[in-house]
């Protein structure tokens, strides 16, 4: 071989012809230069990562750590006056690389296609970008010294590529004195002498070195940068010197390899290391993701890197993407992602839009997701609290990058199908389930749980409540965002239930951890646990009656009460004492004090209080209160107030309030809590002997029974029989006489008579009761006042009599009361009985009703008399009596105003009016008789009593009797007659009755007796006063209006009827101007309504009222509502109305009258005639409109359009729009009633419309004809109206005429139909788009669709659309785009909606169209169909196409495209049955694809979409069956015969080994056993399987496929047909597969996923005849090994190989 020098002048010769030959490719050279040139990278900075990419390529001695070094000086070591020197050393292993590099330097050939080698380098021109920083790059290599120069050589007019020998200049001592002298250069230098205005980019560049750039390379192990300069000061490149490890593997699988690499950094301000677990995987590559770059690559190669700790990084970011060095791509992914990416002419980013790159990033999250797995679950002995940061390498943020997150999401996708979440256990097995099967906990019940655990509960059951428990170690905050990317969600509240339930965390733990529960669960209850089964589980701790901790629930279905109390001691003693009765319970005393001192125990309370609750004493005694029933608890309950007072845990105040609930043990041994008051027991009372028995049982008095005077012992507490009576005589007010309050009730014992000693002690409970201030009952005091228990005397001799008839009088004052009466007898008090002590009583006997005062005796005769005159009647002789007794009183000059005061109200004096009381009764007189005319007066009957009565008028005028008239008007009007009686009022009668009026309290009396009385006298008869007149001089004219009034008759009644004016009006006769008006007003509105006003009533009328507005006298607000609103007044229209709605013709309506029904008053000879014109004045005064201008809004209630709207003058219109301009000058408000009526078709418009409403018309203008004529639209005729018409524009707008062009659109489309001509159609459109007018929904057939002649038709706009650039639908939709203009096209879109293309929908109808018509499609046709479905595919188009397709289209060769039932089209994803099936007789089956594959329809995609819309494929839908192998003649051979030997077993054992498979030995063993067991039977016959195929029509189509294999493995028997090596080696790799086949599932039959992958060995392994060393070479190219032990067992098992 020549020596370099000789080397590179060859190279100089062959290739340039520099001294030597021509070369015939020297052309060529120069066109490579020329690209070149061009392929240069734009950025300064890529030559770095294109020289660490070379360094990458080379090759390296073993035993050598490859290392790439940059050295920046500011020596000029090339002479070449640079102002710095970057050399570049690499210790590579020898020249050939570099000859290698300098043969790509010199020609065209690329390493593009040397990526199977293992190079990285992407275009071949690597070295070449030095030029991007040196004119001139030294290279200096084994021996080699060359330089190149990018300036055109002078021998050969090319740069760049001409290499040129180097002598000095540098020189390689000059070179190793840089390096350093006492080191070694590495093998190859290069020196570049930098441009000058490089220098400041290379430095930023070297200074920016990332140290993770050795991440990914597989050979270079160190890369440093380091600057030198004779004064250091001037060093501005930050040195790095970075060093890469890789540990042992760990592990080994068949598609991926996981490993530890460590980095470390060190320079200037930085040192610095960390470990990335690395992750590599392979993936076949698609056929779809094919690009020509890549075409010899068969294999994605990609790594993961999973930074343990902080990354390794210069600056602010960290590159996410790698192509083996890093992009400029900030990923925002916590790992790395590497793989041999396509990138960009920058090298800043992968090309996300390359299929290449795209297939790469499909890869990604199963590379992902197995990494994850492998960091979380192949971690055996590691604890599970190490597992949790392995997940913080989730992508749980989004990236900038979209393409990205495609990624992203289909990691999340992918994960949470994998069971990789640990959760909760107590056992050394780690489990993990998927995230959905997962839930968390609240980290405040992880605190009570671990509590729990460290206290001894047993917890295993956690996750054995529906969903698997997160574990604890992850369940932390710091893990949120991870647990929300995965989807691991809280568990849901009814677990805690179930948890709290299931395990003994309430009773085993201390009372803090209870009490932390507790308040775990009330700080969550109204978010979480209101509604949760929390309610009925056993939580709250109590002591049941045997003083055990039992618990309750808060739902507690025995409404248990739990209490809480400072007394706590004190009340679960008396609680136990008795029995529960309240169902209350008591919390244990060291849970109380555990709550006590909680510092949220307000808050637990709170939440507790629907089942515990906080009682005192005081609480716990009213509780009991309600629920104590028995008798000897309901003692205790005495006994436990007494001692819970007697130790101050009552109060006296609340023993009181206790006290008066208490229900108490009677003497008959019952309870009662309702009383009144309580005796003390019978034994030794005084009020037995007073009244015996209780006779206020029933007033709820009640006896204590003999109970209470006995000793108790209860509750550990003694009382005696005193102290609890003198409590209770205290606190429960029980008493004896006379101390008692009674009720108000009798007393029996008093109705006989009393001893002395009783009567004595009755007076004394008088006086206690008297003394305390209260009233004594009325019942009671009734009683003893009724009661004949007093002893008295009458004339000498004694009896019993009440008190309330017995007195307390001096002898003399008797003896003068016996004199005066003979009829009555007094009872005295016996003083002689009773003696002087009675005296001292005088107060007692006052109050039980004894009488001491001479009035009282008087008023007791009285009483005597008149109970005498109730039950008989007393004669004319006692009457004389009694008027005699008081004549002898006046003359004894004695008091008797008590006497009178008894009798006068008595009812016993004869009368005309039969007994009556003296009071009010009359001693007749002349004077009486004319009002005895008018009533009923109770005269006393002078011929009963004779006529002494008179002789006795002074005492019959003290008894109340009424003695002479005296004015005593109020007695006539009391005793006045009824209606029915009472004679019309004659001029003797009337004074009498006004006089009554004028002086009595009875006016409304009489005013109503004579109300409706005809008996006041009129010109008209007798009549009510309410109907009555009192003539009026100066107005009664008015009443003349109307006939009939009745005015009160004067000469009947005279002058004086005058005087009673006022009495008059108040009996409702009309006196006044004002009351005459309004009842006239009344009169007038009762004829109005009844039209019974005649027109000589009306001009009668309306003189009046001319004459009445002269004089002084104004009209009430009545009269003149009245005239104004009755309608009294008869119009044209036959009706009557009132004046304001009525019009007096004139000579301003006649225009407008003919089109308009006005209520113009009647003025016929036949009615009111000419003669109401004279009175024009008093009807518009009167509200009667007389001009146009006075009341338009007449017209606008009255308009009334004739049917035929020919009939409408231009006169009337214009008359009829000058009312409206009228209206709208006063800001009047059109009602709906006109705007109806002018919406009917009444106005004359052009373009052959004729009449038509206002809203269907436009009116005409200047503005108009900048876009129209007035033929194209419903334009008014201004011909017929004048061009008067445009001055109404604001009334036409008014009533809905439209009058601005931009609001015209509607009408115009409305329009349309009336027109043909495209060219008029087409002006009008361009008009429609002009304003943006959009159709709106009912816009219906709008689209002109010419024919080509002068003809056409409309269409609807759903039927259109603009482009059908397949042609498909000629026959479904109008094409827009064949007739009109471009740009009308964006008009249709906006105005109609009509669609660009034929929508997904439109394309199903069409289908549904070839279906339903049997349409066989052409190839381009379906073509153009399932190209655009796939255009538009979406989640929606699937679902649509799905439920709307029948039919799909098979491929029938010769026949074309058929379209068939979709349930009879398969995919054929079993070729070998395609083919079968396609030979078989059946009609075609298998869908239709284009056979050579569109960029727009790619075939995998098409069959996908027949997948998703119903399609099945053919090898799920047939069904398979072995035939049987009776009949066929078999020789056994043996197994080893058909290479089931040693190494089939040895490949099989190497297979199962994997530690992923978790094979045991023996297990491994059985099945290797299992195939030397077989007995091997083989046969010349084929041995075949049978497929059958279902179709819709019920026709079942059976294939016969060969099988050549089978192996039965219930018989151990393996079935062949015999090999035939001659037939060639198709029928060999058959032969290899199905064996290959039959063995994998007969192994592995329990783990389907992994049948492949064996059979694929196995048929490899076959084809090389299974040799010992193919199938060695083969078992470690998959990672496959076996152990010693599997040495050793294959030996026993195959001795003799």
């Amino acid at each position: 071989m020549a020596t370099p020098k000789g080397h590179i002048e060859e190279i100089r010769r062959k290739k340039f012809s520099i001294g030597g030959e021509v070369n015939p490719l020297t052309e060529e050279l120069h066109l490579t230069v020329k690209m070149l040139s061009a392929e240069l990278y734009a950025k300064d900075v890529h030559f770095l990562m294109e020289l660490i990419q070379n360094a990458e390529d080379n090759e390296y001695p073993e035993g050598v750590d490859p290392s790439l070094e940059f050295f920046i000086t500011s020596c000029d070591i090339t002479g070449t006056g640079a102002a710095a020197t970057l050399p570049m050393f690499n210790n590579e292993k020898r020249v050939f690389i570099f000859q290698h590099q300098l043969h790509l330097q010199c020609c065209q050939v690329t390493k593009k296609g040397n990526r199977k080698r293992g190079y990285i380098g992407e275009k071949g021109i690597g070295f070449k970008s030095v030029f991007l920083i040196t004119s001139r790059p030294y290279i200096f290599s084994n021996g080699y010294q060359i330089r190149f120069n990018e300036e055109p050589c002078p021998h050969c007019s090319l740069g760049y590529v001409v290499p040129e020998w180097v002598e000095e200049n540098p020189t390689l001592s000059e070179i190793r004195q840089i390096y350093g002298s006492g080191s070694t250069l590495p093998t190859t230098t290069l020196v570049l002498p930098l441009k000058p205005d490089k220098v400041k980019a290379v430095k930023q560049q070297l200074s920016s070195v990332q140290p993770e750039v050795l991440l990914f390379l597989s050979k270079i192990k160190r890369l440093s940068v380091r600057e030198h300069n004779d004064d250091p000061k001037h060093n501005t490149v930050s040195s790095i010197s970075i060093r890469s490890e890789t540990n042992f593997l760990k592990r080994k699988n068949i598609d991926a390899e996981s490993f530890t690499l460590y980095l470390s950094a060190e320079g200037d301000k930085f040192d610095s290391e960390c470990s990335y677990y690395m992750w590599k995987q392979k993936f076949p590559v698609k056929q779809e993701n094919k690009v020509e770059r890549r075409i010899e690559v068969e294999e994605w190669v990609i790594t993961l890197a999973f930074p343990f700790g902080q990354r390794l990084q210069r600056g602010t970011t960290s590159p996410g993407i790698y192509a083996f060095l890093p992009t400029e791509m900030v990923t925002n992914f916590p790992f790395i992602i590497q793989a041999d990416f396509l990138l960009s002419s920058s090298r800043e980013t992968i090309l996300f839009d390359d299929k290449w790159n795209q297939g790469i990033l499909d890869c990604v999250p199963s590379a992902f997701v197995n990494a994850l797995i492998s960091l979380v679950k192949m971690t055996e002995d590691a604890p599970v609290s190490s597992l949790p940061p392995m997940f913080s390498f989730l992508p749980i943020n989004s990236s900038a990058y979209q393409d990205l997150n495609a990624v992203r999401e289909s990691i999340k996708a992918k994960l949470v199908e994998e069971n990789l979440v640990p959760i909760e256990s107590d056992l050394k097995q780690k489990f993990f389930h998927k995230p959905r099967e997962v839930g968390r906990l609240m980290p405040a019940f992880w605190n009570i749980l671990n509590k729990a655990k460290d206290q001894g509960v047993s917890l295993n059951n956690l996750s054995n409540h529906g969903i698997y428990v997160l574990n604890s170690s992850f369940d932390r905050q710091e893990y949120d965002q991870v647990l929300d990317f995965l989807g691991v969600g809280q568990v849901n509240n009814g677990w805690y239930s179930k948890c709290i339930q299931s395990s003994d965390i309430i009773l085993g733990v201390s009372e803090d951890v209870y009490l932390e529960l507790l308040l775990f669960l009330a700080d969550n209850w109204s978010s979480k646990f209101n509604f949760t089964n929390i309610l009925n589980i056993p939580l709250i701790k109590y002591l049941d009656l045997d003083g055990n901790v039992a618990l309750c629930s808060i739902n507690d279905n025995n409404q248990r009460k739990v209490c809480l109390s400072r007394h706590e001691s004190w009340l679960i003693s008396w609680n136990r004492e008795f029995r529960c009765v309240a169902n209350h319970f008591f919390m244990p005393k060291s849970t109380h004090e555990a709550i006590r001192s909680c510092w949220k125990k307000e808050m637990l309370l709170d939440w507790m209080e629907v089942r515990v609750k906080i009682v005192t004493v005081n609480d716990y005694a009213a509780i009991l209160n309600h629920y104590l029933s028995e008798r000897k608890l309901i003692v205790a309950y005495a006994h436990f107030l007494y001692h819970s007072y007697s130790r101050r845990y009552l109060s006296a105040e609340e023993v009181a309030s206790l006290c008066l609930k208490m229900p108490l043990v009677d003497n008959y041994g019952q309870w009662n809590n309702r009383r009144s008051k309580i005796l003390v027991s019978a034994n030794g009372s005084k009020w037995v002997e007073l009244i015996g028995s209780n006779p206020w049982r029933l007033e709820g008095y009640i006896e204590l029974g003999e109970d209470y005077l006995r000793s108790g012992n209860f509750a550990g507490q003694t009382t005696t029989g005193k102290q609890l009576l003198d409590f209770l005589r205290s606190y429960v007010a029980a008493s004896d006489i006379p101390d008692i309050t009674p009720p108000n009730a009798g007393i029996p014992a008093v109705s006989s008579p009393l001893t002395k000693q009783n009567a004595f002690l009755l007076l004394d409970w008088i006086r206690i009761l008297k003394s305390r201030g209260n009233d004594i009952p009325e019942k009671f005091l009734t009683s003893i006042k009724e009661g004949s228990w007093l002893r008295v005397t009458m004339n000498g001799s004694s009896s019993y009599r009440p008190p309330a008839e017995s007195f307390f009088l001096t002898s003399s004052l008797g003896k003068i009361l016996q004199n005066g009466s003979v009829l009555v007898d007094i009872p005295l008090l016996n003083l002689s009985f009773y003696g002087e002590s009675i005296l001292k009583y005088k107060e007692e006997l006052k109050t039980v009703g004894v009488m001491f005062e001479y009035g009282e005796a008087c008023e007791f005769i009285g009483k005597r008399l008149m109970s005498l005159a109730v039950s008989s009647i007393i004669t004319k002789g006692t009457l004389f009596s009694i008027l005699n007794f008081i004549k002898f009183l006046i003359e004894s000059f004695l008091p008797l105003d008590s006497f009178i005061r008894s009798i006068k109200d008595g009812r016993w004096l004869m009368t005309s009016q039969g007994y009556r009381s003296p009071v009010g009764s009359v001693l007749c007189c002349e004077q009486w008789k004319v009002a005895s005319q008018i009533s009923n007066i109770p005269f006393i009957d002078q011929d009963y009593y004779g006529v002494d009565i008179l002789n006795f008028k002074m005492e019959l005028q003290l008894l109340g009797v009424l003695v002479g008239f005296n004015g005593n008007y109020q007695l006539v009007a009391d005793h006045l007659k009824p209606s029915s009686s009472l004679p019309p009022l004659t001029a003797e009668v009337a004074p009498m009755v006004l006089g009554c009026l004028r002086h009595s309290r009875s006016s409304d009396k009489i005013v109503n007796a004579l109300k409706y009385l005809k008996c006041l006298k009129t010109d008209s008869g007798y009549k009510c006063p309410g109907e009555c007149f009192l003539f009026d001089p100066e107005w009664g004219f008015l009443l003349q209006v109307i006939n009939g009034i009745p005015i009160i008759d004067q000469n009947f009644y005279g002058s004086i009827i005058f005087l009673w004016k006022k009495e008059l009006k108040q009996l409702g006769v009309l006196v006044d101007f004002e009351e005459a008006v309004k009842a006239f007003a009344r009169l007038f509105k009762q004829q109005a309504s009844t039209k019974s006003i005649s027109k000589d009533n009306v001009l009668s009328f309306l003189s009046c009222y001319r004459h009445l507005k002269n004089l002084s006298h104004k009209f009430l607000v009545e009269l003149k509502d009245c005239i104004r609103e009755e309608k009294w007044l008869r119009t044209r229209l036959g009706d009557y109305r009132s004046p304001r709605d009525c019009i007096l013709f004139g000579r301003d309506w006649e225009s407008i009258a003919p089109i308009t029904v006005l209520p113009f008053i009647d003025d016929s000879d036949t009615h009111y005639g000419p003669a109401i014109h004279e009175y024009q004045q008093e009807l518009n005064s009167m509200g009667v409109v007389i001009k146009l201008e006075d009341d338009v809004k007449f017209v606008a209630d009255s308009v009334c359009f004739p049917l035929n709207p020919c009939n409408i003058t231009c006169v009337n219109a214009l008359a009829l729009l000058k009312c409206i301009r009228l209206l709208q000058e006063k800001n009047y408000s059109f009602p709906e009633s006109f705007l109806k009526k002018v919406s009917k078709k009444w106005l004359k418009t052009n373009s052959g419309a004729g009449y038509r409403s206002p809203d269907q018309c436009c009116l005409f203008d200047s503005e108009w004809e900048k876009y129209m004529k007035p033929t194209y639209g419903p334009f008014i005729d201004e011909e017929f109206y004048g061009s008067e018409i445009k001055s109404y524009r604001k009334e036409l707008n008014a009533i809905g005429v439209i009058v601005d062009v931009g609001k015209g659109c509607k009408l115009l489309a409305d329009h349309l139909d009336f027109h043909s001509d495209l060219a008029t159609i087409t002006r009008i459109y361009e008009f429609l788009g002009e304003f943006k007018w959009e159709a709106d929904a009912e816009a219906g057939r709008r689209i002109w669709i010419p024919d080509g002649g002068e003809n056409g038709q409309w269409v609807n706009p759903v039927e259109c659309v603009f482009h059908d650039k397949d042609g498909l639908f000629s026959s479904q939709l109008y094409v827009l785009d064949k007739h009109y203009d471009r740009k009308l096209l964006g008009f249709f879109s906006s105005a109609f909606g009509i669609k660009s293309n034929p929508t997904v929908g439109d394309f199903c109808k069409l289908w549904k169209f070839w279906e339903s018509s049997k349409h066989q499609p052409s190839h381009d046709e379906c073509c153009a169909f399932w190209g655009s479905v796939m255009k538009h595919w979406n989640s929606k188009t699937e679902a649509l196409l799905a439920d709307s397709l029948v039919k799909l289209p098979v491929d029938s060769g010769s026949d074309g495209i058929l379209l068939v039932d979709k349930r009879d089209a398969f995919i054929a994803d079993d070729l070998q049955l395609k083919d079968a099936f396609e030979q078989s007789s059946c009609s075609p089956i298998f869908v239709w694809y284009p056979q050579l594959s569109l960029p727009a329809l790619p075939r995998t995609k098409l069959l996908e979409i027949f997948s998703k819309v119903g399609v099945r494929t053919i090898s799920e839908s047939v069904q398979k069956q072995e035939l049987s192998l009776e009949g066929v003649d078999f020789k056994e051979v043996k197994p080893r015969d058909i290479f089931i030997d040693r190494a089939l077993a040895k490949l099989l054992l190497g297979f199962l080994g994997n530690p992923a498979f978790k094979f045991e030995a023996v297990k491994r063993y059985e099945a290797i056993k299992c195939l030397q067991n077989l007995s091997v039977q083989e046969t010349e016959k084929p041995i075949e399987e049978r497929y059958s195929l279902s179709l819709s029509s019920g026709e079942i189509v059976n294939v016969t496929v060969r099988q050549m294999i089978r192996w039965d493995r219930e018989n151990s028997t393996f079935f062949t047909q015999r090999l035939d090596r001659s037939h060639g080696h198709k029928n060999l790799l058959e032969y290899a597969t199905y064996f290959s086949e039959v063995i994998s599932k007969g192994v592995l039959w329990e783990m389907e996923d992994h049948i492949n992958a064996l059979a694929e060995l196995i048929r490899l392994a076959f084809l090389v005849e299974f040799n010992e060393e193919a199938v060695g070479f083969l078992m470690k190219s998959k990672n496959l090994q076996i152990f010693v032990e599997d040495e050793e067992f294959l030996s026993a098992a195959f001795p003799s190989e």
